[in-house]
């Protein structure tokens, strides 16, 4: 059983977070090994599993990006741990934020920061917009798997962005107020 058979809810990338709170209530009371004491240990251990199975898929659901990976997991796209190669127009353009960014943790100034943040968002903008209407229409059975390979790489692009977000955001915290 995969996150989204046990949650009922379709498979895709986008996750009702309304619904999604509300199904992770009923199966944590559903699921909750204290309900099955006097059950026999095999019962014990199979609520004790599944418990530990809605909390992780919550997990996911509630972050985007784990639930991209999560579905392209499921679909053999992605391996735990796999060394992808980015596409070089990608990484020639992010080389040039990483050096933008080496500069600025020497001297690192507010405004320098806040350029490199709006390149580096509106890259992110650019390559959503790529994958948008695939993610967006995903039908199980229907999309093929063909058209997961952009999402496959958007994933990847978006986390290595979010790596050179979260570097702006740590220079922010030491850069002076000016």
């Amino acid at each position: 059983m995969n996150y989204f058979e046990l949650f009922e809810i379709p498979v895709g990338f986008k996750v009702d977070q309304k619904g999604l709170k509300q199904q992770f209530y009923a199966l944590s009371r559903k699921y909750h090994p204290d309900f099955y004491t006097q059950s026999g240990d095999e019962e014990q251990a199979d609520m004790l599993e599944k418990s530990s199975m809605v909390n992780k898929a919550y997990q996911t659901f509630l972050q985007e990006d784990a639930t991209i990976q999560y579905l392209l997991t499921l679909k053999g796209l992605v391996e735990p741990e796999e060394k992808f190669q980015l596409n070089p127009s990608f990484l020639g353009e992010v080389m040039e934020i990483n050096e933008q960014l080496m500069e600025l943790e020497m001297d690192p100034g507010e405004a320098e920061l806040a350029e490199v943040e709006a390149t580096t968002n509106e890259l992110l903008k650019r390559i959503y917009h790529d994958v948008e209407g695939t993610m967006a229409g995903y039908q199980e059975g229907i999309t093929p798997e063909k058209a997961l390979l952009p999402v496959k790489d958007y994933y990847y692009q978006k986390k290595y962005l979010q790596r050179i977000l979260d570097k702006i955001a740590s220079l922010r915290n030491i850069a002076p107020r000016t």
